[in-house]
Parts: structure tokens; sequence; C-alpha cells
């Protein structure tokens, strides 16, 4: 993957640091400080921040698609667009954020995921812009969210929902990303692998709990992480199973359980037709 240095020593000693362990939700977090450290360097907290708050264009109502599809009875679907990924590598070689973006809105995707993280899954801000501009769907910045400098950019590059990690966050941390987010009109979808973490995240004031799969640290996916903590989700939230949903089937056994919408990527874009792939995941014909 991308390499990044920096001329901070303290943060090149934290790259390394992390580059030497196997766990990967360390070494990425350790790259998406370091690599936002950067940025503001060249654009300050306070200058990006005007910039947010200055945007005129209405955020799309992620979290409020996925709530009509749910009172409606429907599952819905977060299409995921992405280059690659630590777990598969190179998943689409032709990868064409705007060509996928809009066969998934055909065939009937809910909202969007689009991948921005530089190093590990090949993703950039550009790749949103470009997803969001060719339709309708409202969009998930699906990156590591760690700095309030990072809600301010998911604002300017017109994200309308933020992905907070649990694993990733401590509970001040998660608080003060939630709270800054809503200041600035975006959705915010809460992550969790085990029921510490989802304790953490009923604490938090959101009503998008997203249940992953897939352990962050040695990227083993098993479907009965969400069989196991859905039913522990409180009903005022919506549960959103991520990771390892294959088939329609998948679909069906998360549904079954509690779940109201899912988030898939590689399976669908493993395939040559994205929009074909949803419908078949959707069991449309």
């Amino acid at each position: 993957m991308n390499e990044i240095t920096t001329s901070d020593p303290v943060l090149n000693a934290i790259l390394e640091s992390e580059s030497e362990k196997s766990d990967v939700l360390a070494q990425i977090c350790a790259r998406t400080r370091a690599e936002t450290h950067q940025k503001a360097s060249v654009k300050s907290l306070k200058e990006i921040a005007e910039e947010a708050k200055n945007k005129k264009n209405p955020t799309r109502g992620f979290a409020r698609v996925l709530k009509e599809k749910m009172a409606k009875g429907h599952m819905g679907l977060i299409a995921e667009c992405k280059k690659a990924s630590p777990s598969a590598g190179i998943i689409r070689q032709d990868y064409d954020p705007a060509m996928i973006a809009v066969q998934y809105e055909n065939a009937g995707a809910s909202c969007l995921s689009v991948l921005t993280e530089t190093g590990y899954f090949y993703g950039n801000n550009e790749d949103l812009k470009i997803a969001r501009e060719a339709c309708s769907l409202p969009v998930l910045r699906k990156d590591f969210i760690l700095e309030p400098w990072q809600v301010y950019e998911s604002r300017v590059i017109d994200a309308d929902c933020i992905l907070l990690i649990m694993a990733a966050l401590k509970d001040q941390e998660a608080n003060d990303l939630v709270e800054l987010a809503r200041c600035l009109e975006l959705d915010i979808l809460v992550e969790v692998h085990n029921e510490e973490e989802l304790n953490r995240a009923l604490a938090l004031d959101v009503c998008l709990i997203g249940i992953n799969n897939r352990n962050l640290s040695t990227l083993k996916t098993d479907i009965n992480v969400t069989e196991t903590l859905a039913p522990l989700v409180p009903p005022d939230r919506l549960v959103v199973s991520e990771s390892g949903l294959k088939t329609f089937d998948d679909i069906r056994r998360v549904q079954s359980i509690g779940a109201s919408a899912v988030l898939v990527g590689e399976s669908l874009l493993s395939q040559q037709n994205a929009g074909a792939a949803v419908r078949n995941l959707l069991g449309i014909a």
C-alpha cells in the first residue's frame, strides 16, 4: 500500500512503531493521523472549519432515507464504492465511481458508501465527489475519522454521513465528533464489533448502529457477530449489518434478527455489473 512520511519526527516514530504491529486497525489509524496532520499544516483547523460552515448546499438525509426504508418494511442497502481493501487487495482495476454509483442507484440501493482512505483502500476525496454528483443518493464517507479536522473536511467534500469506529476512539473523542458532526448537519454511523463497543456506542446520541462482522484487527469475518449483537440494540436505533454479506440468504438472515440495513461492497464490486449484483443481493427479479 501507499507509504507516507512526514517532516514531524514524532509522527514518523508513531508510523514506524505502528507499522510493526499485526493490528491492521492500529496501522491504518496511525497513517490517518499522520496524513491529517500533514493536511492541517496546509489548511488550518480554523480555515477548514470556516469553509465547512459556509457550505450552502443541504445534506441529503442519509439516516432519513434508511428510516423510511425501515418504516416500509424494506431492507436498506448502503452500496459501497471502493477500489481495494486490506483483505482483498485490488477489487476493480477499472474503478469508476460515477458509473458504479449510477448502477447502484438504478438497481435500488438506498445510499452510497465511498472509501476515501488513501493508503489501504486506494480511495480519495474526489471519488466521493464524483460518485455523489453522478446520482441522487446520500453518501457515507467511509474513512477512519479520528480528528475534528476530518469532520469539517467531510462537510467540505459534500459527504452526508460520516463513520465513527468505536474500536479506534475513546468515549470523549467519539462524543465530541458526534456533536461536531451534528452541528454540520452530518449524519453519523457508529460502528461496533463486540458488546463492549456496542454499550459505548449506545451512550452516544446517534440512531445508526453499524455492526461490523469483520474484526478490524485480524480482518476475519463472521456474520454471527450481527446475530449476537443486533438483539441487544434498542428498537429506537437502526441496525446496519456490515461485511461478509454476499447473498440474498445472508440479507434475510441478518434481517430476521433485527438488521434494518446492510452495508455491502466487495461482493458487489467483484462482479462485472454492479447493478445486477445489487438486484441479486436484494432478491429483485
